[in-house]
């Protein structure tokens, strides 16, 4: 990992307004290099759409009405922001629903799209949609089933995106497999403290920088995100907060953030969570499927293929 500058931009879009939404995106992009010097740019959860397309009556119609508006990757969900990371000489981390193979398979997509305007690595598919959002509860979104690591001239970039960050194992993974940096774009609907204390735990378990990066505004049904886009380092002490309005925040990375247990001290590091796993103790454990020992007030039916 090189030293740079990462910035995170939240604004509120137009539901299922592609075209709208893309340009809204470009000029927070420009704003985000000539303003903040950013050298990746990280745009919230299903940014080309909203979190919550618009529900029709059934889930086929939505499904249906999702596919229509968005498109492969790369593809015209893609097309210009791939321009423009090329002419300002920038990546991006680019975040939208995507068309599967077949009609009835919509993905929800991350990518790194570099400062040559190409798309690098994986692109990554959430693997974990949220509850509601999951075509086998009756939502629209089909899981992902591999974790995304990608190789950049900036850092090593760990992909995840929104409830993907409430399970510390795929995040464990993904330092694993390298991962300085992991992404977690969002459209996160629950408290603010919840929001907070797991983009913390995220970057502290694992020692990598954790850029959180949540929508504002409405959706498609009413629900109004509450930004706070986050960046926090590898110690878990945050770097920076935005508010709950549109808004771009930034910060300069340092390569080397590991000496001291915490920004301002110096007292030295000493521990290294990835290194001092006793794996022994869950090595049969951490695999197998399972159930909190709590009942929720509803369980979502999932239906099985």
């Amino acid at each position: 990992m090189r030293e740079f500058v990462v910035a995170a931009c939240q604004f509120s879009i137009v539901p299922m307004d592609v075209e709208a939404n893309i340009r809204k995106a470009l000029m927070f992009l420009e704003r985000a290099v000539e303003e903040h010097g950013a050298e990746l740019v990280v745009f919230p959860e299903a940014i080309t759409t909203g979190f919550t397309p618009l529900r029709l009556s059934t889930q086929e119609a939505t499904i249906a009405n999702l596919w229509e508006a968005v498109d492969v990757a790369p593809g015209r969900i893609t097309e210009p922001v791939q321009a423009a990371a090329a002419r300002l000489g920038v990546h991006v981390a680019w975040s939208s629903y995507t068309r599967g193979p077949e009609k009835d398979i919509i993905f929800n997509s991350l990518m790194i799209i570099d400062d040559h305007g190409d798309i690098v690595g994986d692109v990554y598919h959430k693997t974990h949609p949220f509850p509601l959002e999951r075509k086998e509860g009756g939502g629209w979104a089909t899981a992902g089933s591999r974790p995304a690591v990608v190789e950049t001239r900036l850092a090593r970039i760990g992909l995840t995106i929104c409830y993907d960050g409430d399970f510390p194992e795929l995040a464990t993974v993904e330092t694993l497999m390298g991962a300085e940096i992991i992404l977690r774009p969002s459209s996160l609907l629950r408290s603010y403290n919840i929001w907070q204390f797991v983009n913390h735990a995220r970057a502290y378990d694992n020692h990598v920088y954790y850029v959180a990066v949540n929508n504002v505004g409405l959706d498609a049904e009413g629900n109004n995100f509450f930004g706070s886009s986050m960046i926090v380092d590898p110690t878990g002490w945050m770097l920076v907060q935005a508010s709950g309005n549109n808004e771009i925040i930034s910060y300069r990375l340092d390569p080397d953030p590991m000496r001291y247990a915490a920004r301002g001290t110096r007292i030295p590091m000493l521990f290294d969570h990835i290194e001092d796993r006793n794996v022994d103790v869950y090595r049969d454990w951490i695999l197998k499927e399972g159930k909190c020992a709590f009942e929720p007030s509803r369980r979502i039916p999932y239906k099985r293929r």
